[in-house]
């Protein structure tokens, strides 16, 4: 009886949560390794669907959405001058390939990867938000990371890259301390999901090993691929500036910002 019971308990929260649903996250990280009381926070959404999942920035989504609704009004308009998250990742249930979608100055890329996580289940429970949940472990990206993961919402899935636990997860973080999530609110979404998409960037299309390359190469010279793209121009003032003057000056703006963006989620992607 206990089993049936159980195995109703279960069916009935299946149901419930088997519906489109987004989960909020409140992502905390430290961008920069040498300022760790620089804390950055932002909303991240973990949009569920039938056939897949999509984590996204929603400070990002906000930006993507207007500009999409003032381009059917034939207004083209500028992003939110707004920094935010701009990683997107697209996970599907039974399968371990996951499309990261990212940004490299100007260009989109969408990067297939397998992730199989190894999880390391504990005795340790807990109660985050009222849901009771077992503390995990693994190791993903160069870092060791700690979760804790709810039975009682069974979506194998979580923010970022992180699935395969037999429950959604609730809380994550790594052993720094560097980077860190934490539920913070479910809502309905009945509507068909399709991310906002002006076409206004060159899509490149790579497999993980070759996004690798390109990510080193990104961070040693990141406007190689400008070459060419970017004309003679004229300043305010009259002053020419030739095409490699102009992307030697983006070049340095970037390797300053690069400089102080050394503690990336997936860290082994620096060494």
């Amino acid at each position: 009886m206990r089993v049936i019971q159980t195995l109703l308990l279960f069916l009935i929260s299946f149901l419930t949560f088997g519906q489109n649903k987004q989960f909020l996250y409140e992502y905390k990280f430290i961008p920069d390794s040498t300022k760790k009381a620089d804390v950055k926070s932002e909303i991240m959404i973990l949009n569920v669907l039938k056939d897949r999942s999509e984590y996204y920035s929603s400070i990002r989504y906000a930006s993507d959405s207007a500009q999409a609704a003032d381009f059917k009004k034939g207004i083209v308009s500028m992003p939110a001058n707004v920094e935010s998250v701009n990683e997107w990742v697209t996970k599907y249930p039974n399968s371990n390939e996951i499309i990261h979608t990212t940004f490299l100055v100007w260009d989109k890329y969408k990067v297939k990867q397998d992730v199989e996580l190894k999880w390391k289940l504990t005795n340790e429970f807990s109660k985050i938000l009222n849901y009771d949940v077992q503390k995990a472990m693994t190791q993903f990206g160069g870092r060791q990371w700690t979760v804790w993961f709810t039975k009682e919402i069974p979506i194998q899935d979580g923010p970022y890259k992180f699935k395969g636990l037999p429950g959604l997860i609730l809380k994550i973080e790594d052993s720094t301390k560097s980077h860190r999530w934490e539920l913070k609110g479910i809502r309905s979404n009945r509507q068909e999901f399709a991310y906002p998409d002006l076409g206004q960037y060159k899509i490149v299309e790579l497999n993980y090993n070759q996004f690798v390359k390109k990510f080193k190469n990104y961070r040693a010279n990141p406007t190689a691929d400008l070459v060419g793209r970017i004309p003679d121009q004229t300043n305010a003032d009259g002053t020419m500036r030739t095409s490699a003057e102009v992307i030697r000056e983006i070049n340095q703006q970037i390797m300053a910002k690069l400089a102080h963006d050394n503690n990336l989620i997936e860290l082994n992607l620096l060494r």
